[in-house]
């Protein structure tokens, strides 16, 4: 499992990053039943530097708490074995790791939404890798079903790993 996590902001939750973005990650992928070792990539940035990205690619001129950019097209959610009709294209040739895409998280959305649903940055943090880890393995939350089972296994991945409401 390669993590590649980058933070171009001054901004510090005083937490540890890494250890937790490996811990949901790695979470993440035991829930979905993941058969390969992965490569994500995470940048932690502040709300003007989301703003311009999430403005470019969804042509949403605001900041967003997280935005996900999945390197697999999944024909069907989680189901991993569609990566195997494009070895070249989806592993990483020098780890064989497959590469499921790119994080962007905003620490001062992390910050602001902590408060205001009234949890720990730890646990918002956490809450938005398992959220984007779904999106990176072909989830989505387009309609009411799809959001509502985003939902429920957001909460088992994260229940798995200890990052309840209330944790610190």
């Amino acid at each position: 499992m390669t993590i590649l996590l980058d933070n171009e902001t001054d901004i510090s939750l005083g937490i540890e990053y890494e250890k937790i973005a490996d811990k949901v990650v790695n979470a993440s992928l035991d829930y979905l039943k993941c058969p390969y070792e992965c490569e994500v990539n995470i940048l932690l940035t502040d709300n003007a530097g989301i703003r311009v990205v999430n403005n470019e690619t969804r042509h949403i001129d605001k900041e967003t708490d997280v935005l996900s950019f999945p390197s697999i097209y999944f024909e069907v959610p989680g189901d991993f074995s569609i990566v195997e009709n494009d070895i070249s294209s989806n592993f990483n040739s020098d780890s064989g790791e497959l590469i499921l895409g790119d994080i962007m998280i905003s620490l001062e959305k992390v910050i602001e939404q902590s408060k205001t649903y009234g949890h720990s940055v730890t646990r918002e943090y956490a809450f938005l890798i398992a959220h984007s880890m779904l999106h990176l393995s072909g989830y989505d939350h387009i309609n009411d079903d799809e959001r509502a089972d985003m939902e429920r296994m957001q909460d088992e991945i994260l229940l798995s790993i200890g990052y309840t409401r209330d944790c610190r």
